[in-house]
C-alpha cells in the first residue's frame, strides 16, 4: 500500500537524511489514518517512534507509540501491539519510570502469550482441516476403486486391492507424521505457557515494590504541597501577631494619656486582629489534619467516606493552594451537598485526587475567561452531591469557557491537555477516569463552548 511504501522509504532513509526520513514517516501516518487504516497506523507508529528515539525526541516517541497501541487495541491486532508496548516498556525502563515501564511490560507479555496461542491455534485448526480433506479424498479415492473393481472384474481385484493398500498405507504415514507435528507443537504451546507463567510470577513478586514506590512518590507530593501551602496561614499570623503587640503597646500610652476613645479604637483593631488569627490558625490546622490523613498507610481498600466532607476538603484545599500561588486569583464557590448520602465505601485518599484534579481544572478554567474582561462575568465553581437509588452523584461544574467540540473526544485519552504546553497539572482526566471506573463508577463530561463544563462522577452507594 502507498502507507507501507512510505515507512518503509522512511526506514531506509532514517540515518542518510533524518529530515526526509521524517517526511515519509508523517505521510504513512496522514495516509493509514485517511483511509482508517488502522493495522498500518500501527505498524508505521512502531518505526517511527524508533526513529524519534534515535533522534532523542523521547516525548514525541511516546505520543506516537501509545497512538499506535491505541489503534492496534481497537483493531484486536496482536503484532501491532507486541510491537509498540515493547517501544514503551523500553522507554520507560531507561527513563526509570518503573510503574509506567511495568504496566507495558504486562501488556506485551499478554499480547505476546495472545499471539502465540493464536498462531498455533491456527496451525492446528489448519492440520485438522487438510487431514479432513485427506480423509474426504482418501473416500472418493475408495469410491472410485470400487467402481474400477466392479468394472474389471476379478482379474484386476488383486490388483487394485494392493494398489489400495499400499496408497492407504503411505496415507496413514502421512498422517502419523501430521499428528506427530500436532502433538510437538502441543508441547511447545505447553512449554511456553509455563514459561509465561514463570514470567507473571517473577511480575507479581516485584508488583508490591512497585506500588509501594509509587504510593510513596505520591505521597512525597502531597506532603511537600500541604507543607507548602501551611506557609501561607502561618505567615498571616505571625504578622498579625506582631501587629497586635505594636497595637497594645499604642494601646497602653493611650490609656495613660486618658485617651479613651482612641484606646478604645485600638482595641477594636486587636480584636479584629485577634480574629484573623484565629481564623488562618484553624486553617492551618484543617491542612495538617488533611496532612496527617494522606500520610496514612494505604493498602487501597475500600473504607466508609464522608463524600460530602471529602469535596468540601479538596475544594477548600484547592482554593486556597490557588490563591497562594496567585493573590488576585478570586473565584464564588457554591455547594449543594444531599445530607442523606451517609457514608460509602470508597478509597478516599483516591477519590480525593479525582476531585482535586477536577476542582483545579474548574477553577484554572474559570481564571482564564475572567482573564478576557467579559462584562458582568463572575467565576464561579459548584460542586453538587445526589443520592440516587444505588448510586452517589457528584457534579463539578464551571462557567469558564467550555471545551471545544473537537477535544471532548479525547479528554480521557492519556496524556492529552488542552492548556498550553508547561502549564498541564494535577491527576490528570486519564487517570481519574481509572481510578472510578476502578471503584465500579463512571465519570462522564458536559460542556458547551464559551458557557462552561459539568463533570459528573457517578460511584455504587453500597
Amino acid at each position: 500500500s502507498d502507507a507501507f511504501y512510505q515507512y518503509y522509504w522512511g526506514n531506509t532513509e532514517s540515518i542518510a537524511n533524518p529530515p526526509k526520513a521524517r517526511a515519509h514517516f508523517l505521510k504513512s501516518l496522514e495516509i493509514s489514518e485517511k483511509n482508517n487504516d488502522l493495522r498500518g497506523y500501527s505498524l508505521a507508529s512502531r518505526w517511527y517512534c524508533i526513529f524519534l528515539q534515535n533522534q532523542n525526541q523521547i516525548d514525541s516517541a511516546i505520543l506516537v507509540a501509545k497512538a499506535g497501541l491505541i489503534a492496534a487495541d481497537k483493531l484486536g491486532f496482536l503484532r501491532g501491539i507486541v510491537n509498540n508496548s515493547e517501544q514503551l516498556h523500553k522507554i520507560y525502563n531507561k527513563l526509570e519510570q518503573t510503574d509506567s515501564a511495568y504496566k507495558y511490560l504486562s501488556i506485551n507479555v499478554k499480547a505476546q502469550n495472545d499471539l502465540l496461542g493464536q498462531d498455533k491455534i491456527d496451525q492446528i485448526q489448519q492440520a485438522i482441516i487438510a487431514e479432513q480433506q485427506r480423509g474426504q479424498e482418501l473416500q472418493s479415492d475408495k469410491e472410485q476403486l470400487q467402481s474400477q473393481i466392479r468394472l474389471f472384474g476379478t482379474a484386476g481385484v488383486a490388483f487394485i486391492f494392493l494398489s489400495f493398500m499400499i496408497f492407504f498405507y503411505r496415507n496413514q504415514q502421512k498422517t502419523k507424521k501430521s499428528n506427530e507435528l500436532l502433538l510437538k507443537q502441543t508441547d511447545e504451546i505447553n512449554k511456553k505457557n509455563l514459561e509465561l507463567q514463570a514470567s507473571y510470577q517473577n511480575l507479581e513478586s516485584t508488583q508490591s515494590q512497585l506500588i509501594q514506590s509509587e504510593k510513596m512518590a505520591s505521597l512525597g507530593e502531597l506532603t511537600a504541597g500541604i507543607a507548602h501551602e501551611i506557609q501561607n496561614p502561618l505567615n498571616f499570623v505571625n504578622n498579625f501577631s506582631e501587629v497586635n503587640k505594636e497595637l497594645l503597646v499604642e494601646l497602653k500610652d493611650e490609656m495613660k494619656k486618658g485617651n479613651l476613645d482612641d484606646a478604645n479604637e485600638i482595641a477594636n483593631d486587636v480584636i479584629a486582629n485577634e480574629e484573623k488569627i484565629n481564623h488562618h490558625g484553624k486553617r492551618a490546622d484543617a491542612i495538617v489534619k488533611g496532612m496527617l490523613q494522606h500520610s496514612r498507610s494505604n493498602n487501597g481498600q475500600k473504607e466508609p467516606t464522608d463524600i460530602n466532607a471529602l469535596c468540601d476538603e479538596y475544594l477548600r484545599l484547592s482554593y486556597h493552594g490557588l490563591r497562594a500561588k496567585d493573590k488576585s486569583f478570586n473565584a464564588t464557590m457554591k455547594t449543594d451537598f444531599d445530607n442523606s448520602i451517609g457514608n460509602i465505601n470508597t478509597v478516599s485518599q483516591d477519590i480525593g485526587r479525582v476531585l482535586l484534579n477536577l476542582i483545579n481544572n474548574a477553577f484554572y478554567a474559570v481564571n482564564e475567561k475572567a482573564k478576557q474582561n467579559i462584562a458582568g462575568y463572575e467565576p464561579t465553581i459548584s460542586i453538587n452531591t445526589k443520592k440516587t437509588a444505588d448510586k452517589v452523584e457528584i457534579k463539578v461544574a464551571d462557567n469558564g469557557n467550555g471545551i471545544p467540540e473537537s477535544a471532548k473526544e479525547k479528554i480521557f485519552q492519556p496524556f492529552f491537555t488542552t492548556k498550553p504546553t508547561g502549564q498541564g497539572t494535577g491527576l490528570g482526566l486519564s487517570l481519574s477516569y481509572d481510578i472510578v471506573k476502578a471503584h465500579g463508577g463512571e465519570i462522564k463530561v458536559e460542556t458547551k463552548e464559551n458557557q462552561g463544563t459539568t463533570f459528573i462522577i457517578q460511584l455504587q452507594n453500597h
